[in-house]
Parts: structure tokens; C-alpha cells; sequence
């Protein structure tokens, strides 16, 4: 019986005010975070740069080719989206890991441009390091996005804004659990190909005017396969011998920004993956023990790209005095980008979210030309101030701007 199991239990142990040592086991290399705090566009690529330097690999763990970096070397202007920015130092060793989406065109087209722009480039295919758990963006999702966005304009008035480079289908994919992986690109041509046709006659099966050439792009990948398969790993195994081996300075270089994240951003005008420091861990596949410094890069006044909230934003001649003299144009898009004064309410949410440990705060020059610069410092709603920030940025809000 349940009354003569439990009398059988040896007696319970003296209490005791001492608390057994544990021994802490040495957790090995930290790794050093870089994300941006705003809505992207914040320079994260200039610290990376400075970073880089000393670093022995840096890392992507989420987003694809919609990210943005620009690094100048040697008065030349690298433009890099979903290459790590630090590959430019020659004796660093980059790693997409399996939380980046992958455009196998849009890699190769965007390592080649770079090369042709310098030697900074040269031999990056020998120092690049892919995981095989990375999900694969094909011609078709970027299609079905285009397609998303039309049918948005056309049934609410607004699309979101995104770029179009099928970031979020293949999430969508992801999560629906149909996607392929480069693993699966790697493996059997033969399975690969029945179940890209599949996935396929989905997206036809639900946009009947969307147009895929499945041999072509199959053709495509296929010719891929020798040229990857080199720069594949298990990226779990790797990123372990890189943090418990040897001491490493590994440095992770986030994409997008933390008010653009698929959780706590300004839903849903947002990107399609955690862009905020718990990305870090699932997108390399790796403990959060491991991470060391998270550093959080600010632009001194506020940018954003496409449609959204944006509190603090200047419709008048100081947001276009900001534009023109920082030259706030979108690497990946080429759109303009809307300007407002810099916003500590949403910097204080950032830091909530992803513990920065420093700030790196950028393009203050841009600023030199003001008699007064002003910073948002709190939220009004009908009225009355908010001590957050707002979950809902579907209705508006206002701030208070202090001189």
C-alpha cells in the first residue's frame, strides 16, 4: 500500500544551516554580444568592425539577407547582409549558425560583389562556417512574400514594410515544420527535390497567381551542393569545441535590432526571429552561461525604416536636417529612413529585455549643427504618463521631449 511504501522511505537528514559545496565546473569561453537597441541601423557593423580585430570567430545566430551592415576599410564601403561583417579581418573565422535563414544565391552574389571591391574579401569561402541545422530561403519564399505584402496593401491599406527577401515565409515554414534545411541539401538530392516540390505546391496551392520554376530553381541548388558543402558543419559540435577549447575571443554579431524583434518589438511591424540577446543562445545553439558582454549600440537620435510606431519621430525640418546629414538611407532596401529625436523610454525597454553591459553610442556628430537637441523621457496615453512601454503600438501615444 501507498502508506507501507512511504514508511519504508529511509529517514529525512537533519536540517542543517550548511549548504553543500558545489564546485562550479569551468564553463570555458565567453562570447561577446553586439545588438542593436533601436529599430536597426544603428552602427552595429562600425563596432563589430572595432571588435573583429581581436576577435578569433564571429558569429550570426538569426534573420537572413534582410540585415543591413556597412564597414569602410581602407576608404572602401563593404555592404554585408548575411555574411558576418567581421569576416573582413582576414584572420577570423565566421559562423552563420542555425538560427539564420540562408538565401544560397544572395550569399554567394554578396561575397562576390565585396571581392570585387577589394582584397579584404579574398579566401572568405575558407574561413566560413555554415550549420547544417540553418533553414534554406529559396527563390519561391521571396516570391510569396512580395505577394504577402501586396495582398495586405490591398485588404487593410497597409502593408508591413518588410524587404521582400522571404524572411518571413521561411519562418513561417519553420515553425509550420516544412522547411528544408541545409542539412537536407547536403543529404539525398532525390528527398530534397520531392520535398521542395511539396512545399511548393503549398504556396501554389495558396496564391494561385504565384508563378515557381521548380526545375530551374531546383537545377540551381543542385550546383550549390559542392559549393557549400565544404563550409558545412554540425554547428552544435562546433560552437562547443570553440567555447570549451582553446581560450577564443568569439564575438556575435546581432541583426536588426531589439524594437524589431518577433516577441518585443513593435509587433507586428517587426522582423521574423528574436534579434534580442536570448537569439543568441538559441540561434548558435549554445548555453546562456556562455554569454559574456552584451553591448548595445545607440544611435544618438532615432531611425526607423518602412511603417511602425515611432514616438519620438520629427516631421518637420530638423527630421529631414537628420536624414540628409546621415545619410539615412537602407543598406538592404534603399529606402529612406523616417528621423526622431533619440528615445530613452524605448533604450530603458532594450536594456530591460537583454542586460546590456555597456552602450556604444553612435552618430552624435550628426547632432553638431543643433543649438538644442531634445530626448524623449516618457509616455502619455489620453493623458496620462505610462511607466512602460506599451505592448499595443497599433493605437496612438505620445512622449514628453526634454530639451
Amino acid at each position: 500500500t501507498a502508506r507501507a511504501e512511504l514508511a519504508s522511505l529511509p529517514p529525512r537528514l537533519p536540517k542543517t544551516d550548511c549548504k553543500p559545496h558545489v564546485a562550479r565546473p569551468n564553463i570555458g569561453n565567453r562570447v561577446t554580444v553586439v545588438l542593436g537597441a533601436q529599430w536597426g541601423d544603428e552602427g552595429k557593423g562600425k563596432v563589430v568592425d572595432l571588435l573583429a580585430q581581436d576577435a578569433d570567430i564571429v558569429c550570426r545566430c538569426q534573420g537572413g539577407n534582410n540585415a543591413g551592415h556597412t564597414v569602410v576599410v581602407d576608404s572602401v564601403e563593404y555592404d554585408f547582409h548575411l555574411l558576418p561583417s567581421g569576416i573582413i579581418n582576414p584572420k577570423v573565422t565566421a559562423f552563420i549558425g542555425n538560427g539564420v535563414v540562408i538565401h544560397l544565391p544572395g550569399l554567394f552574389e554578396e561575397a562576390e560583389k565585396n571581392v570585387c571591391k577589394g582584397k579584404s574579401l579574398e579566401g572568405w569561402d575558407k574561413r566560413l562556417i555554415i550549420s547544417d541545422r540553418a533553414h534554406i530561403v529559396f527563390d519561391f519564399h521571396q516570391a510569396v512574400d512580395g505577394v504577402q505584402e501586396q495582398q495586405r496593401q490591398e485588404q487593410a491599406g497597409k502593408n508591413l514594410g518588410t524587404t521582400k527577401k522571404g524572411i518571413g515565409p521561411v519562418y513561417s515554414a519553420k515553425a509550420a515544420r516544412s522547411g528544408l534545411r541545409i542539412c537536407d541539401l547536403m543529404s539525398d538530392f532525390t528527398q530534397f527535390s520531392e520535398r521542395f516540390k511539396v512545399l511548393a505546391s503549398q504556396y501554389q496551392s495558396m496564391y494561385p497567381t504565384l508563378v515557381i520554376d521548380i526545375d530551374g530553381e531546383l537545377s540551381k541548388l543542385r550546383d550549390y551542393v559542392e559549393k557549400v558543402k565544404p563550409m558545412v558543419r554540425d554547428g552544435v559540435f562546433y560552437m562547443y569545441g570553440a567555447l570549451h577549447g582553446p581560450p577564443k575571443n568569439i564575438l556575435v554579431e546581432g541583426a536588426n535590432a531589439a524594437l524589431l524583434d518577433i516577441d518585443f518589438g513593435t509587433y507586428p511591424f517587426v522582423t521574423s526571429s528574436n534579434c534580442t540577446v536570448g537569439g543568441v543562445c538559441t540561434g548558435l545553439g549554445m548555453p546562456p552561461q556562455n554569454v559574456g558582454e552584451v553591448y548595445g549600440v545607440v544611435k544618438a537620435y532615432t531611425t526607423r525604416v518602412g511603417i511602425g510606431a515611432f514616438p519620438s519621430e520629427q516631421f518637420n525640418d530638423i527630421g529631414e536636417l537628420l536624414q540628409t546629414r546621415g545619410k539615412e538611407v537602407g543598406v538592404t532596401t534603399g529606402r529612406k529612413r523616417r528621423c526622431g529625436w533619440l528615445d530613452l523610454v524605448l533604450i530603458k525597454y532594450a536594456h530591460m529585455i537583454n542586460g546590456f553591459t555597456a552602450l556604444a553610442l553612435t552618430k552624435l556628430d550628426i547632432l553638431d549643427v543643433l543649438p538644442e537637441i531634445k530626448v524623449g523621457v516618457s509616455y502619455s496615453v489620453n493623458g496620462e504618463n505610462i511607466p512602460n512601454f506599451p505592448g499595443s503600438c497599433l493605437w496612438p501615444f505620445f512622449m514628453d521631449l526634454l530639451s
